[in-house]
């Protein structure tokens, strides 16, 4: 068994001969290191879309409806580690859209509704091993399983950090379909049912599909202790300003919006991203 120093004298010479050559002071960190990610590019054909009891039986009523507009406004993550891939773990993603739909029924002025669409996918990635568990002066005392800890040997594998980042849904297609089998409401969080100020219903006579197309970059971390350079702390060099200038002369820097008269063409630049705040109304 090898002998490892526990003396911080030794470690701080280590430091200082490191600092000679790049002119930092190494310092330790915990932060999450992600461990195996990958990127997705989904077309989410035919989703059906929900709504409450109140909306839904304007859906019954349309003739035409079109989806102006969706969004992400929540989504669930569930990892779950492989029998026979140690280190490699399944994460079971589900996605939930806000769908915002026009609907025609022979007015000239249509109605706006918003419902919502569901999907789950499931990606494995490598998360390596980990066995200890960590805990923080600042956490949340909860509710402790019992059926995770038992007599057997050994300790329970503590299971890596999942998140996602989706892009802004594309809306490919739309249609209104009569009902022909059941259709069953999927789960749904308190919060998005919140969301939509009601229990959401399963379609009677007519329900909305929808064809959108997402990106998205699914990751696993855990928290590791890194060391880094550390130049110096920042101190900020722009002074905080209280100014109240003349409205005229503040409007007089504002460039130009050529942009707004002229829209670039595709690929002339980067298109915009989605608003964070999600509504049916003007954007």
């Amino acid at each position: 068994m090898s002998d490892v120093s526990l003396n911080p004298q030794d470690e701080t010479e280590e430091k200082e001969v490191k600092t000679d050559d790049g002119g930092f002071d190494p310092v330790c960190v915990d932060m999450p290191r992600i461990y195996d990610s990958c990127g997705a590019k989904d077309c989410l054909r035919d989703l059906t879309v929900f709504f409450t009891a109140e909306n839904q039986e304007a859906i019954n009523n349309a003739t035409s409806a079109r989806v102006s507009k969706a969004s992400v406004i929540s989504s669930t993550l569930k990892v779950d580690s492989l029998a026979f891939n140690r280190g490699f773990y399944s994460v079971d993603i589900v996605f939930y859209f806000a769908v915002c739909v026009e609907l025609y029924s022979g007015a000239a002025v249509p109605s706006t509704v918003m419902g919502l669409a569901a999907f789950n996918k499931r990606v494995v990635l490598y998360g390596s091993d980990g066995s200890t568990r960590s805990f923080s002066s600042d956490d949340i005392p909860s509710a402790i399983d019992a059926a995770e800890f038992n007599c057997c040997p050994g300790c329970p594998s503590v299971l890596p950090r999942a998140t996602v980042s989706v892009s802004c849904p594309m809306v490919l297609a739309s249609s209104l379909a009569p009902v022909t089998s059941p259709q069953l409401v999927p789960f749904v969080p308190e919060n998005v049912s919140d969301f939509f100020g009601g229990e959401l219903v399963a379609p009677e006579t007519q329900y909305l599909s929808v064809t959108l197309g997402v990106f998205s970059i699914t990751r696993l971390s855990r928290s590791v202790q890194l060391m880094i350079p550390s130049y110096d702390f920042f101190i900020p060099a722009k002074e905080c300003e209280d100014r109240t200038d003349d409205p005229c002369e503040a409007f007089s820097r504002v460039d130009f919006p050529t942009d707004s008269f002229f829209p670039p063409a595709c690929g002339d630049g980067e298109q915009g991203g989605g608003s964070p705040s999600f509504g049916c109304g003007c954007s």
